[in-house]
């Protein structure tokens, strides 16, 4: 077993466009979009948070400064709500600002997801960090980035989430090879094809948005041509690391995930979550069911 330190770094790219969500996004960044009242972003840095990932690079784009100051403290804002005894958002905005040291570095040119993972490589120097995409909304109930931090300290190199998905589908996902491991939910990856055609997929694991990676896949990516779309394809630096004879396990991960960046996905998000809280969860449920009925 490794004797390394525990991980503590985590690195969310959020350079993209948002294209999808425009209007919205003209002038909001996409990861502040809120789920029912919070931004996609902070669910992102909870969950790496939670599992001891405080030290956080949000890689940006130009246009994106109000997620910064989403991080940051609001003390004219928090003066107010302390004055009118509004603890309970009072806290609520506290949070974001309390939930780890996030830091920011600007991508430039937008040249893949491979290319804003090498943004990050003086942040994270010579340790294991994790990659979280903004996109990927991960029920907090649902655990997925701890097993994987497990798996990693438990055989070393790089470990990615996966998902079996509809064979039709692994076009819009990097997909793997894999073989079973000693442990259950956990493969071993022997090869990785970024967004193959459906009957050139080695299989139906698509590789969803998060990973564990050592700091040898800066390496990689430096030494990469461009792939698919021309862009730098992190799912090619992992591929050159197997190649290496370098460990690469998959996490197959069975739980709630939702695709924030898609705007179906998106709702089914903000309704699922919203029925589950418990402050306006009873009333919007029977809203809904009464909506579905024809009744509302």
């Amino acid at each position: 077993m490794s004797t390394q330190r525990p991980p503590r770094k985590a690195v969310i790219p959020a350079a993209g466009l948002g294209t999808r969500f425009l209007p919205a996004t003209k002038a909001v960044p996409k990861e502040l979009l809120p789920v029912v009242d919070t931004p996609a972003m902070e669910y992102i840095v909870a969950e790496a948070a939670g599992v001891g990932l405080t030290d956080v690079l949000v890689v940006t784009g130009r246009g994106k400064e109000a997620i910064a100051d989403h991080f940051d403290r609001a003390p004219e804002l928090e003066d107010a709500l302390e004055k009118k005894g509004d603890t309970d958002r009072l806290a609520a905005v506290r949070r974001s600002a309390e939930l780890a040291a996030v830091h920011f570095v600007r991508q430039g040119a937008p040249r893949g997801l491979g290319h804003a993972v090498l943004c990050a490589d003086g942040f994270v120097g010579d340790e294991v960090f994790a990659v979280l995409l903004g996109d990927d909304l991960v029920d907090e109930r649902d655990e997925l980035l701890r097993p994987m931090l497990d798996t990693q300290a438990e055989h070393g190199g790089h470990v990615v989430a996966l998902m079996e998905v509809p064979r039709q589908s692994v076009s819009l996902y990097g997909c793997v090879a894999a073989e079973p491991s000693d442990r259950e939910g956990v493969v071993r990856v022997l090869d990785l094809v970024e967004k193959p055609a459906p009957d050139e997929a080695p299989s139906n694991l698509a590789i969803i948005g998060r990973y564990v990676l050592a700091p040898t896949i800066f390496g990689a990516l430096r030494e990469i041509p461009p792939g698919r779309g021309g862009e730098i394809q992190l799912t090619d630096a992992l591929r050159r690391r197997v190649e290496a004879g370098e460990l690469v396990h998959g996490v197959v991960f069975r739980g709630r995930r939702y695709d924030t960046g898609d705007r179906g996905d998106y709702l089914r998000a903000v309704v699922r979550l919203a029925c589950e809280r418990p402050d306006i969860g009873v009333e919007f449920r029977q809203w809904l069911a009464d909506f579905v009925a024809g009744r509302a």
